[in-house]
């Protein structure tokens, strides 16, 4: 009976959360900055939810007496650690990483290098891997200070266009295992802010940085971002317009699907790769005289968004593998899998041998549906062609 007394008093101790934290004693970082500053110190910005904004059930972007939604903090430190431990002198609550959205990497930093700063989310057990990761022209904390007009914060912003997919999409995870891949190579999205004259603001991905050992070596606009989607199979969102051979104005399609498979090949001392690429897309818009229920027509528009998609491809390897030569296709991977013999040979000389990889694209474009109505609107039957 005392055994059984004594067992069921001490866990009368180890009842409870002793280590619990309240909500009210937390200050939630959602939006993350990380920029260089002139004396190679580290400047952290974060953005951080604004309690009183949200007292008495206010719901998001609301506030009450026009209180700013969210809050933004910054500090400077040698490294992301100390300026974050600097940070928290500095705010009366405990900083909670956990709801950590979006990390955004400054111009400055990017060009200098950004792997050891990275090491920091990895290895601290706070910070959110699944954050979305980008590069911005000009100082991060800029982007942090933006007050959308449709959204609370910018941190929501820019993870509403990660998850759309309106362009890359890379998480701190991704990241890591780019910079940490056989190309050592990495592609960050481009985000960039649009101010109109009322103060209010709003983002836009607009393109893509890419990195070289880590360094920022160049940037590429949208257009040919989307090349870079073909090849790493990540195209999602896609809106081709053509002018059809032999006739006037456009036709506008929308990506319905796509699939890329790369195939690797060396063949007497020749290192080839093979993009394979199927796309399925719906016509949206027929500015046309063209009858897309002839098949003959519908046979020319697929040829001919393959060769736009040919051409989209052959622009973004003239400027990623032949002038930044900066492998972010996942090249290496896929030979290092088919060809382990040979890829030991050449993987430290893997940046003078990427830019002379022949490429040879096969794609093939299915038209699936021409929307609702087969023949052009508004055009008199005997001016339809087809």
């Amino acid at each position: 009976m005392t055994l059984i007394f004594l067992i069921c008093s001490f866990m009368l101790f180890l009842s409870g959360c002793w280590d619990r934290v309240e909500i009210n004693d937390l200050a939630l970082v959602v939006a993350t900055g990380l920029d260089k500053t002139d004396d190679d110190k580290i400047e952290l910005s974060v953005q951080i939810v604004n309690p009183k904004a949200h007292k008495g059930g206010q719901g998001a972007g609301g506030g009450q007496g026009g209180t700013k939604p969210t809050i933004v903090k910054k500090v400077t430190g040698q490294t992301i650690f100390d300026a974050r431990s600097k940070l928290q002198e500095k705010v009366p609550r405990r900083l909670f990483w956990g709801h950590n959205q979006v990390i955004i990497i400054g111009e400055k930093m990017a060009e200098e290098g950004i792997q050891k700063h990275i090491d920091f989310f990895a290895r601290h057990p706070s910070p959110r891997l699944r954050a979305y990761t980008f590069v911005t022209e000009g100082k991060a904390i800029d982007t942090l200070k933006i007050i959308p007009d449709l959204e609370s914060s910018s941190a929501e912003v820019a993870g509403e266009l990660a998850n759309f997919k309106v362009g890359l999409s890379v998480t701190v995870k991704d990241l890591l295992q780019m910079l940490s891949g056989e190309a050592r190579a990495a592609a960050l999205p481009w985000i960039e802010v649009e101010q109109d004259p009322s103060n209010k603001g709003g983002l836009r991905v607009n393109g893509t940085a890419i990195f070289k050992k880590d360094k920022m070596v160049g940037r590429i606009d949208d257009k040919v971002t989307r090349g870079v989607l073909w090849l790493r199979d990540e195209i999602a969102l896609a809106a081709v317009t053509v002018e059809p051979k032999g006739a006037e104005d456009q036709i506008s399609f929308n990506l319905l699907r796509s699939s890329t498979e790369l195939i690797p090949k060396i063949e007497n001392g020749n290192w080839k790769m093979i993009v394979k690429i199927v796309t399925e897309d719906d016509v949206v818009e027929n500015e046309t005289k063209l009858n897309l229920g002839n098949p003959k027509i519908v046979k020319r528009l697929e040829r001919q968004l393959e060769q736009d998609i040919d051409k989209r491809i052959r622009l973004t390897l003239e400027q990623v593998q032949k002038e930044m030569e900066a492998d972010i296709f996942g090249f290496a991977e896929t030979f290092h899998r088919q060809y382990p013999d040979q890829w030991s040979k050449v993987k430290d000389q893997w940046d003078d041998k990427f830019p002379e990889i022949e490429v040879e694209i096969k794609s093939k474009a299915y038209i699936r549906r021409p929307g609702q109505s087969t023949t052009p609107q508004g055009v008199p039957e005997k001016e339809v062609k087809g």
